[in-house]
């Protein structure tokens, strides 16, 4: 509707625009905008009935006070209810195809990336064309997509190479150089006849030691090692108890695999998505207590992550959570054709779950 000259009010969205003086005098009125809206099929039978209508007006006005043929006049009303009937029938034929490309549009947005229109008898050539160009642009969003979950999983098997190669440095390299810094400081401070000199050794000794072990731990951090010697359920349990002696959130392992081994790629993803998804639920939930639990069958290794923290809305989810770590967690698990889901509600905690294939292995296969 039109508030004033040049102002156009859409009721719908409840916003006004400005438009130009001559483009708002040439606003239809507001009767004629909803006939507009009609579906076509609404619009076809209300045209083919007023054509009824005036052929049979027109046949009273022309018998005038002629007595009328009875017989002619139901021929006529007959062949125009006809008409109007087959009318109105080959609309709905002729829009059949379009109810498949709103279908198919729907299931797309579900997530069904493989549905496509189908090819249909019914449609002309036309509609035909309207359904190839929708195939194809399907195609070519599955393309790139393809090509994204490429890009995203060659980064992070990159991200997990480069953590592994600077924790082995750290551990072999400087942590062995400061381990022998300590032996050399200990053994001038055993041998130095000057008493200050020796207490001053025996302090440089303890802030290498304070050193040492702070590399250590960022090694550990970085990519533990206790992955790859004890296997995931003890670097889970490393992980948990790192948390609890660095803070007063308790931190519990369950882990049941009984005696499946879980490949090096799927357990390092695993634990990366485990070590998120604890980080994120004390930074964003403040738990008291975090459970992580691991299982696995002969088919599938199952990892959950649940919290007694504060909560969100799941449906919130991208627009309270938009960092990296949801996504690469994602990512990682999508990589291995595996399931991950977040459930959530304010008040009741978050639980993470990502269920991957043994199958998987070759896909997450780190390097």
């Amino acid at each position: 509707m039109t508030a004033h000259p040049g102002v156009f009010v859409d009721l719908a969205v409840g916003r006004a625009t400005l438009l130009p003086r001559d483009a708002a005098r040439r606003l239809p009125p507001r009767w004629v905008a909803r006939l507009l809206a009609v579906p076509l099929v609404g619009k076809l039978a209300g045209a083919s009935a007023i054509v009824v209508v005036a052929a049979m007006g027109a046949a009273l006005l022309l018998h005038g006070d002629a007595p009328r043929d009875t017989r002619t006049m139901l021929i006529m009303t007959l062949a125009l209810g006809t008409s109007l009937l087959v009318n109105v029938g080959l609309v709905l034929i002729a829009l059949r195809p379009l109810h498949e490309l709103e279908t198919t549009a729907d299931r797309v947005g579900q997530g069904d990336l493989v549905a496509r229109v189908p090819a249909s008898p019914l449609a002309d050539r036309d509609m035909a064309r309207v359904g190839r160009t929708f195939n194809r642009v399907l195609d070519e969003l599955i393309a790139d997509r393809a090509r994204m979950r490429r890009l995203a999983s060659e980064v992070i098997r990159e991200g997990d190479r480069q953590r592994a190669s600077i924790s082995r440095e750290l551990h072999d390299s400087a942590a062995q150089a400061l381990a022998a810094l300590m032996f050399e400081v200990t053994a001038a401070s055993h041998d130095s006849k000057d008493s200050a000199l020796a207490t001053r050794l025996e302090s440089i000794h303890a802030h290498a030691v304070d050193v040492l072990d702070e590399v250590r731990l960022l090694a550990q951090r970085v990519h533990p090692r206790v992955l790859g010697d004890l296997g995931l359920g003890a670097a889970l349990e490393r992980l948990a108890r790192g948390i609890r002696e660095s803070s007063a959130v308790r931190v519990d392992v369950e882990a049941s695999l009984h005696g499946v081994h879980v490949p090096a790629g799927m357990a390092t993803a695993l634990y990366r998505v485990a070590e998120e998804a604890v980080a994120n639920a004390m930074r964003h939930g403040s738990p008291r207590t975090v459970g992580v639990q691991l299982t696995a069958d002969g088919r599938n290794v199952r990892l959950a992550v649940n919290d007694d923290g504060r909560g969100f809305d799941a449906d919130d989810l991208p627009v309270r959570h938009p960092g990296i770590g949801l996504f690469t967690m994602r990512q990682r698990i999508a990589l291995a054709g595996g399931i991950f889901e977040v459930v959530s509600r304010p008040g009741a905690g978050t639980v993470v779950s990502a269920i991957v294939p043994l199958g998987a292995a070759d896909n997450l296969d780190a390097g």
